[in-house]
């Protein structure tokens, strides 16, 4: 079987890639399976699709929701879920909504401050997508603000930032909760990147799993070997699938990730039968 990864973005949220692009290049690099897991939408699924009959790839359907958890970012994988459920679609909806609104008020607060960003030009660099901080990022190196993106985050919308904004997110037992009434399987992703001076809490991840969480994503291209091995063995404690996925956001990274880490098959096929049938 071809390579497996199972954590991808579109420029239907923060990726830069086309959903049929970023199928074409997966072709390309040899890998079989792709997941589009874009943040708080489904909308590049159907091309993505569309996209992988002719190129021989399968596009797993697929999203990451937006979850907090003592005041921090948690993200929730959700793989094989029906698009077109209308409680899950109803929740993305708001999120997108509330990511708009917090695109604005961080805007704000960094005009405040004395910067010279625009809304206009965040809401064109997000282009069809939804509008996440990594637009907000990219107008701030673009106005001479900071070097880079990741500069962007530590100095001003990181989590401790000066402009940072809150925004609405499910408790993640929630998120898991409504992943599993769409028919999904859920996966917590990249669990060692929860914050700066810890990672995800073990008893979260373990409420989780109790829970019906389906797996852990050990492998991801910013945990370190150690974590790896740390989260494959918290995964396999746990009975949780293994998976592995690049969290290619395209050209948004240098190199371009996709397909540098992957799932195993066996983990693939475990995970598929963990979602519901049909």
């Amino acid at each position: 079987m071809g390579g497996i990864d199972l954590h991808t973005h579109t420029n239907r949220s923060d990726g830069t890639f086309a959903p049929s692009a970023l199928v074409k290049l997966a072709s390309e690099r040899g890998l079989e399976v792709i997941a589009i897991t874009d943040h708080d939408t489904t909308d590049g699924l159907e091309e993505a699709a569309a996209a992988g009959l002719p190129h021989s790839v399968e596009v797993v359907p697929g999203v990451e929701l937006s979850a907090e958890h003592r005041d921090t970012s948690v993200h929730v994988l959700c793989y094989w879920m029906d698009p077109e459920h209308e409680e899950l679609q109803a929740e993305l909806v708001r999120l997108r909504s509330e990511r708009l609104l917090r695109g604005e008020a961080m805007v704000e607060k960094l005009r405040s401050l004395g910067y010279p960003i625009s809304f206009e030009r965040v809401a064109e660099i997000a282009g069809s997508g939804n509008i996440v901080r990594p637009h907000v990022a990219q107008a701030l190196v673009e106005a001479g603000v900071v070097s880079d993106e990741e500069e962007a985050f530590d100095r001003l919308i990181g989590d401790d930032g000066p402009a940072y904004v809150p925004k609405h997110a499910l408790d993640p037992l929630d998120a898991l909760a409504l992943v599993r009434r769409a028919g999904g399987a859920c996966v917590l992703a990249h669990p060692g990147m929860w914050r700066a001076e810890a990672p995800v809490p073990e008893d979260l991840i373990e409420a989780m799993t109790e829970s019906g969480m389906a797996g852990l994503e050990a492998d991801h291209s910013d945990h370190t070997p150690e974590q790896r091995e740390h989260y494959r063995g918290l995964a396999k404690r746990l009975g949780l699938v293994i998976t592995g996925g690049s969290d290619c956001h395209g050209t948004r990274y240098d190199p371009v990730r996709l397909g540098s880490v992957t799932t195993d098959p066996e983990q693939f096929r475990a995970l598929r039968a963990l979602a519901a049938p049909g």
